[in-house]
């Protein structure tokens, strides 16, 4: 007997994407939920314990980002917004409010499903009695939380103390957008949250360390005007 597949709630309160993503998700293996309310939204995900939610932002009853806000008080399933808000600022508020990750309308269901398998990869590692392993590695990157000891390629590098927390936050949210206050206030603390040169600076400093080429950067991507992602592929 085959395992059912992972159980994703659709929050979107128009009919003709509903049917699109339904159709979609289906015929690649996902169980869907559908929602098209704030308030049904928030019910259904306490009641059936989704694996990932898809959120549109322009709900009837209730802006998404207030969705997003409180499911982040108690959920740690990811969420991926989509919506036709395509401005850098709409961005950024849905990461800053806990998305995981963000795709403006219309886009390609291909890309869709892309996002939500590394969302879901991302998210296994991190369930309560996951094994906490001490070392991450995406591609060619290593990292050692337990030595504090980063290798790239089997070959250790040096990294200095504010270096290694800001690679060791990408890595822990490998694949994850995470915008520059978000960042700034894990590695640097609350009062440094409009500091983003102090972010740029750092990020250079990574990829001449880490980046087989820094100017073309394999895996410390930039999200323009929003921040950085840790690509895993």
């Amino acid at each position: 007997m085959t395992d059912p597949g992972p159980l994703l709630l659709l929050v979107e309160d128009e009919l003709p994407m509903c049917r699109l993503l339904g159709a979609s998700l289906s015929s690649r293996g996902y169980r869907l939920i559908e929602a098209f309310t704030g308030t049904d939204a928030l019910g259904k995900a306490a009641s059936r314990s989704p694996d990932l939610v898809l959120l549109d932002l322009g709900l009837p009853d209730m802006d998404g980002l207030e969705v997003t806000r409180r499911l982040r008080q108690w959920a740690v399933f990811p969420i991926i917004v989509i919506s036709a808000r395509g401005r850098e600022e709409d961005k950024v508020l849905a990461l800053d409010a806990g998305a995981d990750d963000y795709l403006t309308k219309p886009f390609g269901t291909g890309e869709l499903a892309a996002r939500i398998r590394v969302a879901l990869k991302n998210a296994a590692t991190k369930k309560p009695g996951a094994a906490t392993e001490p070392v991450i590695t995406v591609g060619t990157l290593q990292l050692d939380l337990e030595r504090r000891a980063v290798f790239v390629s089997g070959r250790e590098v040096y990294l200095t103390p504010i270096e290694f927390k800001l690679f060791a936050t990408l890595m822990k949210h490998a694949g994850r957008v995470l915008t520059h206050r978000q960042l700034l206030q894990e590695v640097w603390g609350e009062g440094y949250a409009h500091n983003t040169q102090y972010l740029r600076v750092y990020m250079v400093q990574l990829r001449h360390k880490l980046e087989a080429d820094p100017a073309r950067p394999r895996h410390l991507t930039t999200v323009p005007a929003i921040g950085y992602r840790l690509r895993t592929s």
